[in-house]
């Protein structure tokens, strides 16, 4: 298993708790950090910051794409999903097609048989559809797209 692999399946953990034990995530990650036996990655924080970071966006793309409500569907599909949409629409470092296919597999390991199928179904149709109503980032088109002498000036603020 790649270290990628182990941090996202990390992230999946946390969040996951997070969400079973009403916890804050980013304090969790503060809690988890200190376990020498299990070592924070640092991918796995980046996920589960990304995920805080964009959660509205993130579970409303998952209602639109799932015709579900976040709590009608299996916790670990609700990380797992969250954790996916994030790396589809937020992280250009990924290509899509391998985000997908991690999740999937976290999927085919911690949830239901026909979570596997449903995550990647999903996953593929924003990553196909969802991305061409986004600019950069994820950024929803609809919202004003700063010029380049406004992103330089403030550019300290979204560092």
């Amino acid at each position: 298993m790649s270290a990628r692999s182990r941090a996202r399946r990390r992230a999946l953990e946390l969040l996951f708790e997070a969400g079973e034990r009403k916890l804050d995530e980013n304090e969790l990650i503060q809690l988890r950090s200190g376990d020498p036996e299990y070592p924070m990655k640092e991918y796995a924080v980046e996920i589960v910051r990304g995920v805080v970071e964009h959660r509205d966006d993130i579970d409303a793309t998952l209602r639109e794409y799932s015709e579900w409500n976040v709590d009608q569907l299996p916790k670990v599909d609700v990380a797992l999903l969250r954790m996916g949409l994030w790396e589809v629409l937020y992280n250009d470092e990924l290509d899509d097609p391998i985000a997908i296919d991690e999740t999937v597999s976290l999927a085919a390991g911690y949830s239901t048989d026909d979570s596997p199928a449903f995550i990647n179904a999903l996953l593929d149709r924003v990553s196909k559809q969802g991305k061409k109503d986004r600019g950069p980032s994820g950024q929803a088109a609809s919202q004003p797209q700063p010029d380049s002498a406004q992103s330089d000036e403030g550019s300290d603020e979204q560092d």
